[in-house]
């Protein structure tokens, strides 16, 4: 039924939502350079793309969401960014551990996923920041605009404060030094946790209609059914033939989606496309990633990185056809 694609949209991105809100008020902590965001710098540093590999492979979709904020942000370099995209594979590997697949293949076809996946990730992200100069896109200038007013705003307020307590005497000052207080404590709040709730708020709103979007895409291709959808969608890839499928599922992986995970995931598991589709997909697979990446962020390096993402998942998935042919 419709509402259920309504649903599915609302829980999705439910539980996308404590990801966003811990994401923002992290980066607010980051960029006031609180004793909290300290630890940042593990996160531009040498071990970068490793930790944003091992980031990547757990199987939740708001990983790649944190990593393309955090590029965005400056807190993330572009090789441990390429990382997190590349070992990400949303609920792909829950839904084939799960699937009713032998389990002799679903342990070999995990651990060949897994190994893939951490090899791939590990070296291009080393590689991106061996070769990238800059590595990270500068803050949108909004952004850094909102830091200097509510900076400005905090001085200007604290100034008058101080003003008033040299303006008084006795008693009058201790008054002033408490509204101080209780104005930073405002301020505070207001910084690191309404602000990043709103901004939270915001994004998790766009989600949800990208998710409703393609839920009644695939309700209108299964012809009233979601799942008839997937189904569809997976007998299409099925169909394309086996040295074909890297490209086709390599386009699939592209949705910003947790489905397209799921229905690569399925159809392998069923016998539909082979390791080198499953993997090229879920290689070129960010979920969700690839709308923060996009919103807010240049349009142009982010567009390189969702074609580069493209071209590798297809790259790779021929190399794996290649593979599992002559073995």
């Amino acid at each position: 039924m419709w509402w259920e694609v309504i649903v599915d949209a609302l829980l999705d991105t439910l539980k996308l939502f404590p990801f966003l809100l811990v994401l923002y008020i992290l980066i607010e902590l980051m960029e006031h350079k609180t004793r909290m965001g300290h630890p940042s710098r593990l996160l531009s540093g040498k071990w970068a793309p490793l930790l944003g590999t091992a980031t990547g492979l757990v199987p939740m979709c708001g990983f790649s969401v944190m990593a393309a904020k955090l590029y965005r942000h400056r807190h993330l370099t572009l090789g441990a960014l390429l990382a997190v995209f590349i070992a990400t594979s949303d609920e792909g590997l829950l839904v084939l551990l799960l699937s009713d697949a032998a389990w002799s293949f679903k342990l070999w076809s995990l651990l060949a996923l897994v190994l893939s996946k951490l090899v791939l990730g590990i070296a291009v992200g080393y590689l991106a920041d061996a070769l990238c100069s800059r590595r990270a896109l500068p803050i949108p200038e909004h952004h850094e605009h909102e830091h200097h007013h509510e900076h400005e705003h905090e001085h200007e307020h604290e100034h008058h404060h101080e003003d008033d307590e040299h303006a008084h005497e006795d008693g009058s000052c201790e008054c002033a030094e408490l509204s101080v207080c209780e104005h930073k404590h405002e301020s505070n709040v207001a910084l690191f946790f309404v602000s990043p709730l709103l901004h939270a708020l915001e994004v998790a709103g766009f989600v949800l209609l990208v998710n409703l979007l393609f839920g009644f895409l695939f309700f209108a291709i299964g012809g009233g059914n979601v799942e008839e959808g997937n189904a569809a969608v997976g007998a299409f890839m099925s169909g394309a033939g086996y040295w074909a499928q890297p490209v086709l599922c390599s386009l699939v992986g592209l949705i910003p989606n947790c489905a397209s995970s799921v229905v690569l995931a399925e159809v392998y598991a069923l016998g539909g496309i082979g390791f080198g589709g499953l993997l090229g997909g879920l290689v070129a697979n960010a979920g969700l990633g690839y709308l923060a990446l996009f919103k807010g962020g240049n349009i142009k390096k982010s567009a390189l990185i969702v074609a580069f993402m493209l071209v590798f998942g297809i790259a790779v998935g021929y190399a794996a056809c290649g593979i599992v042919k002559m073995i």
